[in-house]
Formats: structure tokens, sequence, C-alpha cells
């Protein structure tokens, strides 16, 4: 079967995660999507990110060691990772923590119907899918982990 390779954004305000209603999928979802050829999943995440939202993003938990000898960039590492289907295939998907550089939301009509902002108890909301509530969580989680350092 076919498998995509995927990124999505827990992005955290305010004690709060934005999810998207989703036009192809009908499901509440962390906004992103497929890494295209000869991309990086850092760079496709903030592609997806500004044509879905017109929003700008800072991916949170990236290595700053010196870019020396042949590192042409550090990336953020994902707070999680899993496939999944996907209608008639699967997605690896590589999950991060991100915060708002821009606050101005702008959907892309063509792939989202929506968006809203979800603290920890409203993921227990039933339109919420429980892997997206479970994944949230532990977002939830790894942000204060970070901010704390």
């Amino acid at each position: 079967m076919k498998t995509d390779l995927t990124v999505s954004a827990y992005i955290i305000k305010d004690n709060k995660t934005l999810l998207v209603d989703h036009v192809l999928t009908g499901l509440w979802l962390p906004p992103g999507g497929h890494i295209d050829k000869n991309e990086t999943p850092d760079s496709a995440l903030l592609r997806e990110i500004r044509q879905e939202l017109g929003l700008e993003i800072k991916i949170l938990n990236t290595p700053e060691i010196p870019k020396e000898g042949n590192i042409i960039d550090n990336l953020a590492v994902p707070f999680y990772c899993n496939t999944h289907m996907l209608i008639d295939h699967i997605h690896y998907c590589a999950f991060y923590v991100c915060e708002l550089l821009t606050n101005k939301i702008s959907i892309s009509k063509r792939e989202l119907k929506g968006f809203e902002w979800f603290s920890k108890q409203e993921l227990y909301n039933k339109k919420v899918p429980a892997d997206v509530r479970n994944i949230g969580l532990l977002a939830f989680n790894k942000y204060e982990e970070l901010k704390l350092k």
C-alpha cells in the first residue's frame, strides 16, 4: 500500500491548540500536509501552515549545534510520529509543537471548512477524534517541558 510522508503542527497559544476542520476528511485535525519531493519536514510544515492558514510559525525543539562539517541545517525533532490510514493510503506523520509568529488567520477554503482553538479539556469534545485528542495532550506536555528549559 502507498505510504505518504506528512507533517502536522500542534500550534500552542494561550494554553490552547489550533485544530482545523478538514474538507477532504471531514475531521478536526492539527494543520499540516504532505512533504514534497526535495523538501525537508521543517520547510514542508512551514509551507503547509502558510498555505492553509496564512500563519507564520516557529517550530520548537530544534537542536542548537554549530553548522559545521557537512551540516546544512538543524531540523526540529518531532515530539511524536505515527502511521495512520487516510481514505485509501497510509500516512507516516511527524508531529511538531509550534508557536505563532503572526496572529491573523486566513484559511484556505479549498482545504479547510474552519478552525478552532482547543484547551486540554476541550480536546475531549466529541468532534475531536480520540487520536487527535491523545496526541494533542502529549503536545501540551511537550510544550510545557520545552518552555521550562
